[in-house]
């Protein structure tokens, strides 16, 4: 296992990495390109929706030129009608001889200036397009024919024969650093993941010698170790293949960027992956933050038990059931916090404005915690089941009718599995008493019937023996607490004479016990001519009604 140390630094420079990879990635003409959140057009909106005021780009190998408006109901026939006049207005500008010059003119035709692009009519700049940039018509004419003058001199150029050429060797690069940063990342997260697998280093001599509780707790803290781990390592993974990602999609995209034949298609990967790519990002970042939560959490347990502030002799074996409860409760609760916030920042991702939803669903919880008493109930008592130790995971637990293994606790429901293998669920509100029998310690409760006729000195005698011979043994005085206790004749039954042991044992050891002293117990009976007694009734006749009877019987 890494050292902890070892695994932070590591995370934070794969998150650095992929976090260098996603600003490295920009291509050269991003200034050009509209970025994911300008997709959303601004607009002026009127009473009538259908009259409201919409606004887009005009492209010219996938860069934007220059923005025009129009009603909601005109704007998608005026926009492509002036996309495909400059479409044929630059080819053929394009296949004229390469130093031939752009001519923009601005014309007035009925009081407004109309744009000409080498003699071919264009566009009419109407005022909603003046608008958006905020001057009077003419201005906004002169405005759209420099730039559209400009823009169309460098896609000339770019389209030469040397400038294709030093694009290819810009592209040529591009692809050899992608490969070699792959390569890097990939031999990072190999020399990482054959580091993982080293083994554990073993520990001093010194460590040996410990107190009983932190060696009980050892395991424990192992295991946290093992689970934060573990997550550390899924963690990382995903930011490798987010670095991976990186490199390969943000240097793909930079090479579409360098020529004009391929540049819109950038426009058209933004257009179509806008939204799968937020929604994408904030998915894997909602998977992140619960891995690491995860490892925070079995962080802060290991470092807690390890601390020795959660243990004493007598709750060291306890340790472990409370830790695994309060680990699976805590990680539910952080999962459903990170989801739901997950959620928002889909929603927001999105472009859906949640200060609405958010007051809507605080009626919808105050309605729903109304109508889902039973289910608020039910937390408020898990939480303090949990809390309280009444019970953890892995108990054996009695609730009225019903007891058995505890397999699953959570704030709504505990659920059991009793002898027969039944899984039984209750919810949490409906548990008033519980009865836990493995909490702390269990005790062996015998009964042990002897004959009336038996000598009660030497049964006794032999029942103290048999307990303390099983309880100084290697094999079960681990599982004993404390010395066996011969309480004596406890009642006189129908069986003979009832008398009582108890043994104090291991939490769910009570029954092991039991079965290996009654076997025992049993074989030092017959050996000392010490019968158990079974059932058994005298009957009493009277002598006078039975002299009745039989000569009531000879008469007839």
């Amino acid at each position: 296992m890494l050292p902890k140390v070892y695994l932070g630094r590591n995370v934070m420079m794969a998150i650095a990495g992929s976090m260098a990879i996603a600003v490295v990635s920009v291509p050269k003409a991003s200034a050009q390109i509209p970025f994911l959140p300008q997709f959303q057009a601004p607009s002026s909106v009127s009473n009538d929706s259908n009259d409201r005021t919409v606004s887009g780009w005009i492209y010219l190998d996938g860069r934007r030129l220059f923005q025009i408006a129009a009603s909601k109901s005109n704007f998608p026939e005026r926009s492509e009608d002036i996309q495909n006049k400059l479409q044929k207005i630059a080819q053929n500008y394009f296949q004229s001889p390469p130093k031939t010059a752009v001519k923009v003119e601005v014309r007035k035709v009925n009081e407004l200036p109309v744009i000409y692009v080498n003699g071919q009519y264009l566009m009419t700049v109407t005022s909603e397009d003046a608008g958006l940039r905020q001057v009077d018509i003419s201005t906004s004419a002169n405005q759209v024919a420099e730039s559209l003058e400009e823009d169309l001199q460098q896609a000339k150029e770019e389209r030469q024969t040397q400038f294709l050429i030093n694009q290819g060797k810009i592209a040529a690069g591009t692809g050899l650093a992608m490969i070699v940063m792959s390569w890097g990342v990939y031999s990072w997260q190999h020399r990482s993941r054959k580091d993982s697998r080293q083994p554990i280093a073993p520990k001093p001599q010194r460590e040996l010698f410990t107190l009983p509780a932190a060696a009980a707790a050892q395991p424990i803290t192992t295991q946290l170790n093992q689970q934060q781990h573990l997550h550390l390592q899924e963690a990382k993974r995903r930011l490798f293949q987010l670095t991976q990602a990186g490199i390969w999609g943000g240097g793909s995209f930079f090479i579409l960027g360098l020529f004009p034949y391929t540049r819109a298609f950038q426009v058209g990967i933004i257009t179509a992956a806008q939204f799968p790519l937020r929604l994408g990002v904030v998915f894997l970042g909602t998977y992140v933050a619960i891995r690491f939560t995860y490892a925070l959490i079995d962080r802060f347990t290991s470092t807690l038990i390890s601390s020795g502030a959660l243990l004493t002799p007598e709750s060291s074996e306890r340790l472990q059931l409370r830790v695994s409860t309060f680990s699976g409760v805590t990680k539910s609760i952080a999962t459903g916090i990170c989801v739901g916030v997950g959620f928002l920042l889909a929603l927001v991702s999105l472009g859906i404005d949640i200060v609405p939803l958010l007051a809507g669903a605080s009626l919808v919880g105050v309605a729903l915690s109304l109508a889902s008493q039973n289910l608020i109930k039910d937390a408020i008592n898990g939480f303090l089941i949990i809390l309280e130790d009444q019970y953890a995971l892995g108990d054996v637990i009695n609730v009225g009718d019903v007891g058995g293994l505890v397999e699953n606790l959570n704030l709504r429901m505990t659920q059991l599995r009793d002898s027969e293998g039944r899984l039984i669920t209750i919810p949490n509100s409906e548990i008033k008493v519980v009865a836990n029998l493995s909490s702390r310690w269990s005790r062996a409760d015998l009964t042990i019937p002897i004959a009336y006729q038996a000598d009660t000195e030497q049964a006794l005698q032999l029942i103290k023996n048999v307990a303390d011979k099983i309880s100084q043994e290697l094999q079960w005085q681990h599982q004993i607490l404390e010395p066996p206790q011969v309480l004596g004749i406890d009642q006189f039954g129908d069986r003979g004479l009832i008398i009582r042991v108890w043994i104090k044992t291991q939490p769910l050891k009570q029954w092991d016990v039991a079965r290996e002293f009654r076997r025992r117990l049993k074989i030092a009976l017959d050996e000392a001519g010490i019968s158990i007694s079974v059932p058994q009734q005298a009957i009493w006749v009277n002598d006078e009604q039975s002299l009745n009877f039989h000569s009531n019987g000879k008469g007839n």
